[in-house]
């Protein structure tokens, strides 16, 4: 399941150092402009540019019901919200094209925000209930596409879980292009089954409970079930709690094989991450090497094991328990 073109991953243009914002700035994200671009290729997109407005231009806000708001300029009062619209349902039907895996969106956007982008009322007062109007239509149009706006991305957990849920993506793609059989579903799943768990315990018990009746659905609507379910299962927070219980799950397949100082020092890695006081990647990367040294084959496939690139050192950091 490889497939030779590049990762892609659509964003919002002023992200990576363009300035085309209505002040005729930027927001260069040093992550993604000069760490992540390393391992994909970006499709950035200026909703407002591309609609025709220009550099500079009047600043615009989000006016009336949030479920559907109207696209105002702040001074002169212009609707642009017909304009913005046309643009975002053609536009998200050319991004078809290019297959991607996942966008970063710019927070609080009238046309880009994903989540919580202020909408005025009648009176001129602000609530943060709405999403930004170009957002809307791609997530719409992309519902399992990994989507994050940049200011979240400065979490390092939801960074990861991103990063993680881009390259999950894009290997479930793989499968869907390729000739989908029960078995190939059946692998795919025990290639990610760990890494599942450390999401979603739910999630995990569900899938593996649909590859176990895998013969009662045609190959290809199987790997859609799988897939919607899996990529739902991603969206769960990886905890601290989660990565203990994984890393416990794996070694207890070749502790037998360990001698007791091997034994206290892995338990102690674990322990200490759960702690906090070192990173993830250090039991990690013991679990790594005495799968090599024992020739566990079926724990070296697991993606748990490399979910992305290491190095983009996402595994790196010290989390605290939970």
């Amino acid at each position: 399941m490889t497939n030779p073109s590049p990762l892609r991953i659509g964003i919002s243009r002023c992200l990576l150092g363009e300035e085309v914002r209505f002040d005729g700035g930027h927001k260069r994200d040093s992550f993604l402009a000069d760490t992540l671009s390393r391992y994909v290729e970006w499709v950035p997109v200026c909703p407002e540019v591309e609609v025709g407005l220009g550099i500079p231009r009047e600043a615009m806000r989000l006016v009336g019901d949030a479920r559907a708001p109207r696209l105002i300029t702040i001074k002169t009062g212009i609707d642009h919200t017909h304009a913005m619209e046309r643009f975002s349902h053609r536009h998200v039907r050319e991004l078809e094209a290019m297959d991607l895996c996942g966008y970063v969106f710019k927070k609080d956007s009238p046309s880009c925000g994903t989540e919580r982008v202020r909408v005025y009322n009648r009176h001129g007062m602000p609530n943060r209930t709405g999403v930004g109007l170009f957002a809307r239509a791609f997530m719409e149009h992309f519902p399992l596409v990994p989507v994050e706006e940049e200011g979240r991305l400065n979490d390092p957990l939801l960074q990861e879980n991103f990063i993680e849920r881009v390259f999950c993506y894009r290997r479930w793609r793989d499968l869907m292009r390729g000739r989908v059989t029960r078995k190939a579903v059946i692998d795919f799943h025990a290639e990610h089954k760990y890494l599942l768990l450390a999401h979603s315990r739910e999630h995990y018990q569900v899938l593996g409970r649909l590859v176990g009746n895998a013969k009662r659905f045609a190959p290809t609507e199987l790997a859609r079930r799988y897939g919607v379910l899996f990529l739902e299962g991603l969206k769960m927070k990886a905890t601290a709690r989660k990565h203990v219980n994984v890393l416990n799950h794996i070694v207890a397949s070749f502790k037998d094989r360990l001698s007791a100082g091997e034994k206290d020092e892995l338990d102690g890695a674990i322990e200490d991450y759960h702690k906090g006081l070192i990173p993830l990647i250090v039991p990690v990367t013991l679990v790594k090497h005495y799968a090599r040294l024992f020739d566990f084959t079926y724990i070296q496939n697991q993606v748990y094991l490399n979910p992305h690139p290491t190095e983009l050192m996402l595994r790196n950091l010290r989390s605290g328990q939970g």
